[in-house]
């Protein structure tokens, strides 16, 4: 998919668009905020996502699609047939393997359970052993060093969030979809499921991966294990997952839930044994102007005939 030489390329970009994080660009592509025939570019931000059905019937000759994030999977259906779509993969590698990394630690050292002591103003001198004069209040905890920790969506995102955990001694492995050292197919998770003290779900979310973290899956999870889940809330049996958070029999950190959002007074709110975060895994300040820098360099290779970057061939 390329422009052909010398014809002008139009892109529509939405009015908040950070167009100086674009760089500079070919005299030939034209930057417009408003549809019209002749746009072959359309960049998705926000201000467009509630109206996407209505807008492309008003852009015929539409090329290609450039979505500012990974997971695109409600975009898909709606882009007219014959029409080249990327997504933004990449962007949100480093953001997203932050709070897994972070999720992990504040988890494995149990400091929501020190938060809420730190709230009823109690120093639990049982928390450290070397005080210690009877049972501490939380669980015990300990460090990284030979964690193991089984990423489930090993891609770009679970390459970088490998590279976080392995200076603080982590035993990482990995499922992805093509086989490579320490990382295998789906049809290994029965094994490795057992043998994870973390477990971190990055997959997209697809009809053969929705719900994949059944109750069986979640059965067969290490006792006191903790599922991580950065990427799609529909991965996650929300009944079974609630089942096992009251049973005391795993632990879980979400960025992400289904329903989303999630309702107030909802059951996992009060659940034990769980982090919560609204969806900011991939959202800190930062993240459009990365993403529109990444737009920029894919309008000058779309400009000069090159292959573009993320192109999906999956739908």
């Amino acid at each position: 998919m390329a422009a052909t030489a010398e014809r002008t390329v139009t892109v529509l970009l939405a009015q908040g668009a950070l167009r100086d994080e674009l760089g500079l660009l070919p005299q030939r592509v034209r930057l417009v905020s408003a549809p019209s025939r002749d746009v072959e570019v359309l960049v998705v931000d926000r201000e467009f996502v509630g109206r996407l059905t209505a807008l492309f019937a008003e852009l015929p000759g539409l090329r290609l699609v450039q979505s500012l994030n990974a997971g695109i999977e409600r975009l898909l259906p709606l882009v007219p047939a014959g029409v080249t779509v990327c997504n933004a993969s990449g962007v949100h590698d480093g953001p997203v393997a932050e709070w897994c990394t972070a999720a992990i630690l504040a988890m494995e050292r149990r400091l929501p359970g020190f938060l809420e002591l730190q709230r009823q103003a109690h120093w639990d001198v049982n928390a450290n052993d070397s005080t210690a004069t009877g049972p501490p209040v939380l669980a015990p905890f300990d460090d990284l060093e030979g964690t193991r920790v089984l990423i489930v969506g090993h891609g770009s995102i679970g390459r970088a969030l490998d590279e976080r955990l392995r200076p603080f001694g982590v035993e990482g492995s990995g499922i992805a979809k093509h086989p490579r050292p320490r990382v295998r197919m789906l049809d290994a998770l029965p094994e490795l499921l057992p043998e994870a003290d973390v477990v971190v779900l990055l997959l997209p979310l697809t009809p053969e991966t929705h719900r994949v973290a059944d109750a069986a899956f979640l059965d067969r999870m290490n006792p006191g294990a903790l599922l991580v889940n950065a990427a799609r809330g529909p991965l996650v049996d929300t009944q079974a997952l609630l089942e096992r958070l009251h049973a005391g029999h795993l632990r879980a950190a979400l960025d992400v839930t289904d329903p989303e959002p999630l309702p107030d007074g909802h059951p996992l709110w009060s659940a034990p044994g769980v982090l919560i975060t609204p969806h900011v895994a991939g959202a800190p300040t930062r993240w459009r102007a990365r993403a529109y820098r990444f737009v920029g360099d894919q309008l000058r290779r779309y400009a000069a005939g090159e292959q573009l970057r993320n192109v999906r061939t999956d739908y």
